[in-house]
């Protein structure tokens, strides 16, 4: 979760397994998107000799909609290369690293952007300094990484386009409850109520103190419009969706004698994220990996799973006589398409609203829509880690800021809370209201402005303290 390890293949292959995505107008740079997407799941910071790097076989992408086609308009390619300085020892590093081209880095990561439009590619540099797009390191610690602010700050790069991007280890923004979810649903807030009881108590976030690998790119939101000056929330054109991709070449060969790899062929999708959780906990085990290899436009062939999920079917029996209206509602959930295949009316977000997140076609695609007219409410009284569900209209599912708590949107709206916005004759049931993973997010892990994901866990001094129970 949110979808690491979603799927058995990709489970297997994680430095092409897409974590979170997340969109959103940028709260410093309003007249700017943020997007972001994130790979490699539950990194240990001190996971040395060979710390974690994005993979140089594999082709990201960050793709956008902005014609409700459920196909990108545009295309932001990422490709990575990987260089040792010194072949000769097996330290990640050599001595400090106080700046991106140390030859004290022993492996150094660079990458190109490619901005895809109508089938034209067209490779973006950075505006000034050096031609090359540098990675920075890993966080190891005091030593090899004195200063590791400042390398961050310096991996970030304005290009000749407009973007603004960063691609490197930072700390996991996501939080949930892993071990109390996947122990047969359980919510250690409700616990007593649960077919098998146990004790109340606060939620864990089980991947606090892990990192992940960031692609982050900021984007004037005219260019992804295509309109003259950004629009208002009530036109159509003023959403986007949102989705990534990483793909691997078809054909791989593995010389026996050398040890060598070569990779031929076209590239072919392995793994696909939009919205939080469609594969990891929607789509069922058998069509896990090849909802990965599918794009939005197919997604018609998914479209009974979020219709009739399974965990609705499920919190009835784990907490008997709390959901006994969601039990007896057996019709379409036309609610749950609307958060992640087609967009959200205006009218049902409210009568005066306008377009909400919704594309203006019938076209069933999962992904994460974002109504780029709706301003940031970082710092305002309107702001809510509950999105829609708590007022918020900035918040998921219009888009998705670092700091949503999506586990629990989604568990309420599977639940039945957002039911009444396409059927007004349903009630939720009371337990709905207490719904929660109990998970506060670690303040460490955001920062203020881009790429808003915190400088990540060093591995020296994580985790902070031995478990007393060791």
């Amino acid at each position: 979760m949110s979808s690491h390890r979603e799927a058995p293949a990709i489970s297997k292959d994680p430095v092409a397994d897409s974590t979170d995505v997340y969109a959103f107008v940028s709260p410093d740079a309003p007249e700017t998107v943020t997007l972001i997407a994130n790979y490699i799941p539950l990194q240990d910071p001190a996971a040395g000799p060979n710390f974690f790097e994005f993979g140089s076989d594999v082709l990201y992408e960050i793709n956008i909609d902005n014609t409700g086609s459920g196909t990108p308009g545009i295309t932001y390619q990422f490709n990575f290369t990987t260089t040792i300085t010194d072949p000769g020892t097996f330290l990640y590093a050599t001595g400090p690293i106080t700046s991106l081209t140390d030859s004290t880095w022993n492996r150094r990561q660079t990458y190109t952007v490619t901005k895809v439009v109508g089938g034209t590619s067209t490779v973006l540099s950075p505006t000034e300094g050096s031609s090359m797009l540098s990675c920075p390191p890993c966080n190891i610690g005091p030593r090899s990484t004195p200063n590791y602010p400042a390398l961050a700050d310096d991996a970030i790069y304005r290009l000749s386009s407009g973007e603004i991007v960063f691609a490197g280890q930072r700390a996991e923004g996501f939080f949930v409850d892993l071990g109390s979810i996947f122990d047969l649903g359980d919510l250690r807030p409700l616990s007593p109520d649960q077919l098998i009881p146990g004790m109340a108590a606060a939620g864990i976030n089980a991947i606090a103190d892990k990192n992940v690998h960031t692609i982050a790119i900021q984007v004037p939101i005219t260019s992804l419009t295509n309109t003259i000056s950004p629009p208002a929330a009530t036109d159509a054109a003023a959403v986007i969706g949102v989705w990534t991709t990483a793909s691997r070449r078809q054909v791989k060969l593995i010389n026996p004698g050398t040890g060598t790899v070569t990779e031929s062929g076209p590239f072919t999708q392995v793994s696909r994220l939009g919205s939080p959780l469609v594969n990891e906990v929607v789509v069922p085990m058998n069509l896990k990996d090849y909802f990965n290899s599918q794009p939005p436009a197919a997604d018609s062939q998914f479209a009974a799973a979020v219709e009739h999920p399974e965990l609705q079917n499920l919190l009835p029996v784990l907490y008997p006589g709390a959901f006994n209206n969601l039990k007896a509602y057996t019709a379409a959930r036309a609610d749950l398409v609307a958060i992640f295949a087609t967009g959200i009316p205006g009218s049902v977000i409210g009568p005066s609203f306008g377009f909400g997140t919704y594309q203006g076609g019938k076209v069933i695609a999962e992904m994460l829509r974002l109504n780029t007219g709706i301003a940031p409410t970082n710092g305002t009284a309107s702001f809510s880690t509950l999105g829609l569900l708590g007022g918020d209209l900035a918040g998921f599912p219009n888009g998705r800021r670092v700091t949503d708590d999506v586990v629990t949107i989604e568990l309420k709206a599977v639940a039945g809370a957002t039911i009444p916005l396409v059927d007004k004759s349903y009630v939720p049931d009371k337990a709905v209201s207490a719904v929660t993973q109990d998970v506060a997010s670690n303040p460490i892990a955001y920062q203020s402005a881009f790429p808003y994901l915190g400088n990540p866990h060093a591995g020296f001094s994580n985790p902070p303290a031995t478990p007393p129970s060791n």
